[in-house]
């Protein structure tokens, strides 16, 4: 959720995974958007009465086992109990002994699955234990990543008692900000703990260093590798020799998408089939958000659908070069804005696609849950109310064409639109049209002229 410009289109839509949709998602669990993964895992509901924003799938291990953290000041301050944001990679698994050394505090690691993969997240847990982590891993799904992530880490630094959370954010990334603007508005009396702003560690060598002299394992060397953060919606790339905009990304980066020049050679037809504005069914067969995501992810992948190269201006002021792909979700905004070419009138689309930019900033800025965005949402809801009907697109080789578009709900009239005669539309009335229009400019011209 990296890229303003993967965002700013879909953010005018109230449809899976962005705008109305997603905030129902955040407020209602029983809409079953959560992906099951295995029996190993079970769904706990009541472990969170007062938070029904997600259905949380915890491990079997129902208690928190509390590691025995030696209790006292440590090097920078006490603390008693910290969430960590915690993915397994080398920067929080450093953090987590970084931060007992430092506050001497149990850390509690949080785990979320935002539609990345099951075989991301296994073995996490034994990995949480052996840096010195309490025990306690929770997983859910969701797209919208860092603000579901942030609001569930304020839930259960609530359910354990914690008095500070903590993520692995560097002070270049904008995800600092939006991990954080979230603990504000959601618990401002929560103390926010942002070791990238605060230890010595420079870098990734420093950072391994660190590991192996505290034991902490880690799958990496000090050979550079990309940056990446994946879930349902995309999967980003950076870092490596992406961080030099004029070396072009290899073609083994991509974990997603095929290169398009190794697409299939015969095109494929997909229609997509949308109900005021939400996207609800794939080639007729009516899915929910989470798996129509995940299916055009799989179909739009094989054709190279959604790779995006992009220099963009991060939050704190410099810029930074991401290739991202988001193949299910490119195909779902073309879908939704050629259904919307026939329900919505000229000045609607015109004040929808200015309000877009806005809502893409706000999200975009880690401000998901500013009343802003939520008023901006409830408009949107409105005007896409008509908004149904279904739009058959054709893929081939990294390219979406569409071919169909169809709704109960269309404004558009052959009988008007149509080179032939017609009895609603006299052609005629053109010339009266025009002489009011252009008007100002035939006024301008005769004064210049002196007319």
């Amino acid at each position: 959720m990296a890229q303003l410009k993967a965002i700013s289109p879909f953010s005018s839509a109230s449809f899976a995974l962005q705008g109305p949709c997603a905030e129902k998602m955040l407020r209602h669990e029983k809409m079953g958007w959560m992906p099951k993964f295995g029996s190993r895992t079970r769904c706990d509901v009541a472990k969170f009465p007062n938070a029904p924003v997600i259905r949380a799938v915890l491990s079997s291990d129902t208690e928190t086992e509390v590691s025995e953290t030696k209790k006292g000041r440590g090097l920078r301050g006490k603390l008693d109990k910290v969430v960590l944001a915690y993915s397994g990679g080398l920067d929080t698994s450093v953090i987590v002994p970084w931060l007992r050394e430092n506050y001497g505090c149990d850390v509690v690691c949080f785990t979320a699955d935002v539609g990345q993969g099951i075989r991301e997240l296994e073995g996490l847990e034994q990995k949480a234990k052996a840096s010195g982590a309490s025990q306690g891993k929770y997983l859910l799904g969701t797209s919208m990543a860092r603000p579901v992530i942030a609001k569930a880490m304020v839930d259960v630094a609530k359910e354990v008692g914690a008095d500070a959370v903590s993520h692995g954010c560097t002070g270049k990334g904008n995800d600092q900000v939006r991990f954080e603007l979230t603990f504000f508005a959601l618990n401002p009396k929560l103390n926010v703990v942002a070791p990238w702003r605060e230890w010595d560690i420079t870098g990734r060598e420093d950072a391994i260093e660190y590991a192996k002299k505290h034991n902490v394992p880690v799958p990496v060397t000090k050979k550079s590798i990309y940056s990446r953060d994946r879930n349902l919606w995309h999967l980003s790339h950076e870092g490596d020799i992406l961080e030099d905009p004029a070396n072009e990304p290899k073609r083994d980066m991509y974990m997603m998408s095929v290169d398009p020049e190794d697409a299939p050679n015969e095109p494929e037809y997909v229609e997509i089939g949308i109900e005021s504005g939400l996207p609800v069914s794939v080639n007729g067969n009516k899915l929910s958000p989470a798996s129509l995501l995940a299916e055009l992810n799989e179909i739009g992948g094989k054709h190279g659908i959604g790779r995006i190269d992009m220099v963009e201006n991060r939050l704190v002021g410099m810029k930074s070069r991401g290739v991202y792909e988001t193949p299910g979700g490119t195909i779902l905004f073309t879908a939704a804005r050629e259904l919307e070419s026939l329900t919505l009138d000229r000045e609607t689309i015109q004040v929808k696609d200015s309000l877009a930019l806005k809502y893409a900033e706000l999200v975009y800025a880690g401000r998901w849950f500013d009343p802003l965005r939520e008023s901006m949402d409830a408009f949107m809801q409105k005007i896409t109310e008509t908004t149904t009907g279904s739009v058959t697109l054709k893929l081939y080789k990294g390219s979406v064409t569409v071919t169909s578009r169809k709704s109960p709900y269309s404004l558009y009239r052959q009988d008007i639109s149509s080179f032939e005669s017609g009895q609603i539309y006299d052609q005629a009335d053109a010339a009266g049209f025009i002489r009011l229009y252009g008007l100002p400019v035939r006024v301008r011209a005769m004064l210049e002229q002196g007319i």
